[in-house]
């Protein structure tokens, strides 16, 4: 391309973006939403706050008659959810963007997604990347500069795949952007930096975490995003099978002891811990947590979060929490001994306490915690149940194949004593997958229940390999739920192994 055309190119307007352009006959999303009125299928849906200006505009719009729908508030933001992100799926966040030396526009920290028709084609560029990677499920999003321009890419069930690669982007204005919704020092590039950008897409509350990295070729973004609309899931939502939920709600019933959840980071430890938090919420029980963030709002249970920069860590917030009179304790993570000291003191002296720890599996989590420093006594003695999990990529119902297993991947099964199904699925991919064969995710669970017999053994020394034989079976094992997931035709054997290993 010769400079001339490429000129010519960077200095075009940049393309409406899917928000500001609504759907036939409709109006703008920023003016439905303020005015409480849209329309849908012939349809006037109208909020409890619509306006006369509202309908007058809508009605001229259309130019015919409409039926005139009422709708409660809640009611009418999931409808303005629905008709304004319809178009937003499909659309990439690079298509028809160019850019100039136009410096962008500061935006208020809570600005809805879907509300860009006048911003600068920087802030356009961010919003849709944005808007693209919650419509998308991601979990995060990474921005990150090159020698030839800057790479986007989300991880979605787990894997990250490219979705923008350009350079003709300005890196170091689209990282500005960033920094500045994040509250963070633009003038500082040196040094990491930690924020957070609260959000609204469609009326849906999106907390984004972020996280800057100084590199080679610029400043490296990282947003870690949680749609709090999700909301919090039932036990039996989670994968769990009805003997485990059973185990689950013995557990949250004891009046002390200390419940943990252990796995890798994204592997669902905080959904499982909220989703006993459940369990336990009742009038007569004060709950205190102590998190790093706060990831969802839970009625009637008192919220704090840690700040390590003024002192307030896991352990000064769980000391804390001690003297607010609790029943129940939870602690977002177990990551140094005066934290594992304080929580086996408050199991000691009488509260049930939640929390996670970064351990391998379910028994590895008493080594971890000797690791840690407490003596065996102590942890024999606080130690109720560990929950160890991992997230197995689902097959695509749309294209998995079945086939028979052969040999090698029968072995597998034999290995743990466990009969190979006549057929295993494997992924093939297809349209509705985008090719990689798999739709979502789905939990495996390592329970095991602290007992008399594990009790024992824990305070005479046993090692890990001692205490797997006393407290689960080979199908208890992750392995031998990943295998049943397996046989069951919800996941592939190489997803299996990829995810928890063989662990013979």
């Amino acid at each position: 391309m010769s400079p001339k055309a490429e000129t010519s190119r960077r200095s075009q307007p940049a393309s409406p973006s899917p928000a500001e352009t609504p759907a036939p006959n409709n109006v703008p999303f920023a003016f439905a939403r303020d005015h409480q009125v849209t329309r849908e299928d012939g349809a006037l849906l109208v909020g409890p706050r619509a306006t006369v200006l509202g309908l007058r505009e809508i009605c001229r719009r259309t130019g015919q008659p409409l039926t005139i729908t009422q709708l409660a508030q809640d009611a009418f933001d999931r409808a303005l959810e629905r008709i304004y992100q319809a178009d937003n799926n499909a659309t990439a966040p690079d298509d028809g963007l160019s850019f100039d030396l136009e410096e962008g526009k500061s935006a208020a920290s809570q600005r809805d997604l879907l509300e860009d028709a006048e911003d600068a084609p920087v802030i356009q560029l961010v919003n849709q990347l944005l808007r693209r990677a919650v419509l998308s499920r991601a979990s995060d999003l990474h921005l990150e500069p090159s020698e030839t321009g800057l790479r986007v890419r989300m991880r979605i069930d787990g894997f990250l795949q490219t979705i923008m690669e350009r350079d003709d982007v300005p890196v170091r204005r689209v990282v500005s952007r960033l920094k500045v919704m994040a509250g963070l020092d633009i003038a500082e590039t040196r040094l990491p930096q930690d924020g957070r950008i609260p959000l609204r897409l469609g009326g849906r509350l999106i907390d984004t975490r972020v996280s800057s990295l100084p590199g080679s070729y610029g400043e490296r973004i990282v947003l870690r995003i949680l749609d709090r609309s999700t909301g919090l899931m039932d036990l039996d939502a989670l994968g769990l099978t009805e003997d485990q939920i059973a185990l689950l709600e013995r557990l949250s019933a004891l009046p002390n002891g200390i419940i943990l959840a252990t796995g890798p980071t994204g592997s669902g430890k905080t959904t499982t811990l909220y989703s006993l938090l459940k369990l336990t919420n009742r009038d007569e029980r004060n709950i205190v947590t102590v998190e790093d963030p706060v990831e969802y709002d839970l009625p009637g249970v008192n919220q704090s979060q840690v700040n390590s920069d003024i002192g307030m860590t896991f352990a000064a917030g769980l000391r804390a929490t001690l003297r607010q009179d609790p029943d129940v304790i939870l602690v977002g993570e177990i990551r140094d001994t005066e934290t594992a000291s304080v929580a086996a003191q408050a199991a000691l002296t009488g509260h049930l306490v939640f929390s996670s720890l970064h351990a391998n599996s379910s028994i590895g989590a008493v080594v971890r915690l000797r690791d840690l420093g407490l003596d065996d006594f102590l942890i024999s003695a606080t130690l109720r149940g560990v929950v160890a999990q991992r997230l197995l990529r689902r097959l695509c119902p749309s294209c998995a194949t079945p086939a028979p297993p052969t040999q090698n991947e029968a072995a597998h099964f034999l290995r743990h004593q466990m009969s190979a199904p006549p057929v295993i699925h494997a992924p093939q991919g297809c349209a509705s997958c985008n090719n990689s064969g798999y739709a979502g995710r789905v939990g495996i669970f390592e329970m095991t229940e602290v007992d008399e017999t594990l009790r024992a053994a824990i305070d005479n020394g046993a090692s890990e390999m001692e205490l797997t034989r006393l407290g689960l079976s080979e199908e208890q094992t992750l392995i031998g739920q990943a295998l049943l997931q397996v046989a069951a035709g919800e996941t592939s054997l190489a997803e299996a192994l990829r995810v928890v290993g063989d662990g013979a």
